[in-house]
């Protein structure tokens, strides 16, 4: 399948890694289908592009790879609607990120509401943790280094 955007030009995607989030993305209700697309480099960053909206990209990252004590608390109901239970293999989670304009090292990582996927059904939602100590701007970069 083939899909045109903005960011990266046309795309050929394999239609078994197109994820469905049933609701969309809060905002975003009309675009329920997307894929994700390396950023380039070796870094962390993902692109998560929607299929239906070739204007519509997110940069995305595994919070681990930076944050590896993340430990969101998700609401049982919100593993039920993914199809997965606690005892099961868990979701795998992602986080929007948000770079400042003219500001790069200010990139934050939204842990508040991380991407849940079920990587068996490629279904996918996001949804808010139960956790005071996470942000929606949660800095990837102590403040002295940026």
């Amino acid at each position: 399948m083939q899909i045109d955007t903005t960011r990266f030009g046309a795309l050929d995607i394999d239609e078994g890694a197109v994820l469905t989030f049933p609701e969309g993305l809060p905002g975003f209700e009309g675009c329920r289908r997307f894929v994700f697309v390396p950023h380039g480099g070796s870094g962390p960053f993902e692109w998560l592009q929607s299929v239906e909206n070739g204007t519509l990209a997110f940069l995305a990252m595994r919070p681990h790879q930076i944050f590896p004590d993340y430990a969101p608390r998700v609401p049982a109901a919100e593993l039920e609607a993914l199809g997965l239970d606690k005892g099961a293999h868990g979701p795998r989670l992602y986080t929007l990120l948000t770079v400042p304009q003219g500001d790069p090292r200010g990139i934050t990582a939204n842990l508040l509401a991380p991407i849940l996927v079920n990587p068996a059904s490629r279904y996918a939602r996001q949804v808010i943790v139960n956790n005071d100590e996470y942000g929606l701007r949660h800095r990837l970069l102590p403040e002295n280094m940026a």
